[in-house]
């Protein structure tokens, strides 16, 4: 089974749940909001494989997940703004990916290694008959109104607060299909999938042109 925990995050899974059931009428336009809190250390960037491999994997399965199909065509862009370490590496720390589906969809992808307010993970579908979003899980629910404006809590920092109920779920389905001998929720499949749209991001925001995803899985 392939670790792609955010699949099994209670929020997202809701929002899944409620596309499928039709309560946004058709899927049209995705927007995936994933932002880290920190760069990693550069000794991590040169062994990685790159953002797109490392890090937007993860949105990229989530893009599967939640619009049942791969997409056509990748179109990637990328720099290294947050630390010129990363460039010199030979990676990228802020991307946009752009994906369109066969039958006219689109998701849209943002990714970068620093938000300094926390662990930024958002996700927003807009469908024919209205929109839904899971929204951050913040430290704490207080808010401060006072007259000098309204306050809240930041994103929790990392993933291991974020998506500890994910991880969780993650667990008791792997078990579960396995003491029922039924089939893995996440396959190896996925795998490839998100796999090969990481190829194609790499490819095209190194060529400036959009790849499609048959010509990397040849």
């Amino acid at each position: 089974m392939i670790g792609f925990n955010r699949r099994f995050d209670p929020n997202f899974s809701a929002l899944k749940a409620a596309a499928d059931k039709g309560e946004i009428g058709k899927t049209e336009l995705l927007s995936i909001t994933s932002f880290d809190p920190a760069p990693p250390p550069v000794a991590y960037i040169k062994v990685s494989g790159g953002l797109f491999r490392d890090m937007m994997i993860h949105d990229f399965d989530m893009a599967n997940f939640l619009m049942g199909a791969a997409p056509v065509t990748v179109s990637a862009v990328g720099t290294s703004i947050v630390d010129p370490a990363i460039g010199e590496a030979g990676d990228v720390d802020t991307a946009v990916v752009t994906l369109t589906y066969a039958d006219g969809r689109i998701a849209v992808i943002k990714n970068s290694r620093r938000a300094v307010y926390g662990y930024d993970q958002r996700v927003e579908l807009l469908g024919s008959e209205g929109l839904l979003q899971a929204q951050n899980m913040l430290e704490n629910t207080v808010v401060k109104s006072t007259t000098a404006g309204v306050t809240g809590a930041k994103p929790t920092y990392f993933f291991l607060e974020r998506y500890m109920p994910a991880y969780a779920a993650e667990w008791a389905a792997f078990v579960a299909a396995v003491n029922a001998g039924s089939a893995l929720p996440v396959t190896l499949d996925d795998g490839v999938a998100a796999l090969a749209m990481a190829e194609a991001a790499t490819q095209s925001a190194k060529s400036g042109q959009p790849v499609t995803l048959a010509s990397v899985l040849g």
